[in-house]
Order: C-alpha cells, then sequence, then structure tokens
C-alpha cells in the first residue's frame, strides 16, 4: 500500500496552526504518557540524544534510547537483517541500550527485543549534529533510523540541529532548544491525535533546527519539502600510495528553492518536512517517465 501523500502533508500542516480543543473520543487520554524508542547516528552517549532524552522525559514521556554505540553519522538507512547474525548490545542503564551496528540495526533491534511486546507509539532519532536537507536525506543514518521505523509500521520524526560552520561549539549549545521543540512537536502530535495514530500510515516527520547567531530564536516555522539543489560535492586527489583522499566541497551561494528545507534554514526557520519510506517517483515525475517508457516490450 502506497502511501497518501497529501495525508500526510495535510496532517503535518496542522502543526503549524493554532491547536483548537479536542473533541471527546474513544480511546486513550490525548495526554497520556508515549512509549517512545529514541536513536540516533551519533552514537548512544552524544549530546543530542541526551538533550532530546531530557526534554521527551521532562515532557512526562516513557523514553529508552536504543542508538549506535559508536559513530555511524552517514550509515544511511542501511540494516543487517540475516538469519543467524549475532546482534551485540549491552544495557548501559535503565533506560539506555548501545547496540554494535547502524541506526536502522538500533531501531530493529529496539522494535524486535528492547520493547518486544509492548507497542511503540513514536520513534525519534537525533537530535543529529548538523542539518539534513536536501539529497544528505538519503546517507543520514539519523534519517535511516527514522525510516526505519516507518518501514515496520511506526511512526517516527527525525531530528537535526544545524551545523554553524563559524562556531561548532555554538550546534552544541543549540540542541537543547532543538530538543525542546522535539517536546512540543511530539505533545502536538499526542493532542492532535486524540487517542489515534500519531501520524498517517508510513509516515513520518523530518525536523530541521537552525542555529542563528547569537542562538537567536527561529523566525518561525515552515512546511517544507527536500531541496533537489546540489549541497555538495566530492573531489579525489593522490594520496601517493596509490589512493585518493577524498574532498567534500560544500557549495557556495546556493540559491534556495522556494519551500524547501534549506531555504527555511537560510530564512532562520525550523523547517519541517513530511517524509514516508517510498522512494517512487511524484505525480509528476511518475507521468514524465512514463511517456518516457510508453511501449516498452
Amino acid at each position: 500500500m502506497r502511501p497518501n501523500r497529501r495525508a500526510v502533508v495535510v496532517a503535518t500542516a496542522a502543526l503549524l496552526t493554532p491547536v483548537l480543543p479536542a473533541a471527546a473520543s474513544p480511546g486513550p487520554r490525548p495526554d497520556r504518557p508515549l512509549r517512545i524508542l529514541l536513536s540516533n547516528d551519533d552514537g548512544h552517549a552524544a549530546p543530542g540524544i541526551r538533550a532530546v532524552f531530557d526534554a521527551l522525559t521532562a515532557a512526562g514521556h516513557d523514553v529508552t534510547i536504543v542508538a549506535p554505540a559508536t559513530n555511524q553519522s552517514g550509515a544511511g538507512a542501511k540494516r543487517t537483517v540475516e538469519d543467524g547474525h549475532v546482534v551485540k548490545a549491552r544495557q548501559v542503564s535503565e533506560r539506555v541500550w548501545a547496540v554494535e551496528g547502524t541506526p536502522g540495526d538500533s531501531v530493529l533491534f529496539g522494535l524486535g527485543r528492547v520493547f518486544a511486546g509492548r507497542k511503540v507509539d513514536l520513534v525519534v532519532s537525533g537530535t543529529n549534529f548538523g542539518q539534513n536537507v536536501g539529497a544528505i536525506n538519503n546517507n543520514s543514518g539519523t534519517v535511516g533510523a527514522a525510516v526505519t521505523a516507518i518501514d515496520m509500521g511506526v511512526p517516527a520524526v527525525a531530528v537535526s540541529t544545524q551545523f554553524d560552520f563559524a562556531n561548532v561549539r555554538n550546534t552544541i549549545a543549540n540542541m537543547p532548544a532543538t530538543a525542546a521543540f522535539t517536546a512540543r512537536l511530539v505533545d502536538r502530535l499526542r493532542r492532535d491525535a486524540r487517542g489515534g495514530a500519531l501520524l498517517p500510515a508510513h509516515s513520518g516527520i523530518s525536523v530541521n533546527y537552525p542555529t542563528r547567531p547569537d542562538l537567536a530564536a527561529p523566525a518561525g516555522v515552515a512546511l517544507t519539502r527536500p531541496t533537489r539543489e546540489t549541497l555538495f560535492s566530492v573531489s579525489y586527489e593522490p594520496d601517493g600510495s596509490g589512493g585518493y583522499r577524498m574532498r567534500p566541497v560544500i557549495g557556495a551561494d546556493i540559491a534556495a528553492e522556494r519551500d524547501s528545507d534549506w531555504a527555511a534554514l537560510e530564512a532562520g526557520k525550523v523547517s519541517v518536512t513530511p517524509i514516508d519510506a517510498d522512494w517512487g517517483a511524484s505525480g509528476s515525475s511518475f507521468a514524465r517517465t512514463a511517456a518516457r517508457l510508453k511501449g516498452l516490450r
């Protein structure tokens, strides 16, 4: 079943409008604590995941960290699914598990072992050390953890804090504010769900929180889509030993596409992007490509 993309956008757009009193409805109370699996790609002890853990726990939720034992940045949605494969994991504390594997492996282990037999209401991934926008999402372990949850039928939110190239410490200093926004977002999802599903089936949200000069508050919140601009390129230089040294080059003066995640960050706004785990083409792209394949035998 393909995700209803319009339903995802409409549900996410509701996050950006004032909250109205919820009518009575059957099911759990809208203010009940959520059972949340918290993961990331920077590792279980990274400052970003700890900030989000503190914020969600302070909000009253039942949160357990199941995250990589070491930094797995760039792992994407890679996960190990092999009969007989031994997953090494240790319980660091009552609420923290460290998994020797990718973010996807961590989420699978969390759902299949740590929370075995118990429903997980939401998977949150992050906050990441640096933004995940545009094509960066394709290799982001932060987003990969969220995609793994979505594949398993669990709604997910990926969270990233914009990197400050001028002062790296500002990125870390901005993580508590990112975490506070995440807690408000989760609270909004819970209230609007009225005891039902937090998001439409097979869907999630990717949040990118801006790091502004002097850690100023965001200029607003924008509903966005991933930019299609090329944000970086890679060059390879011989290292003299038969190998080639990689040199990532961050694009400069990139024209931000309207309504994109990159445009929102450039404007100092929080970018909120509906996502799913389906890499199928959008309606217009599908139709144009299908026309070129017409009559193929």
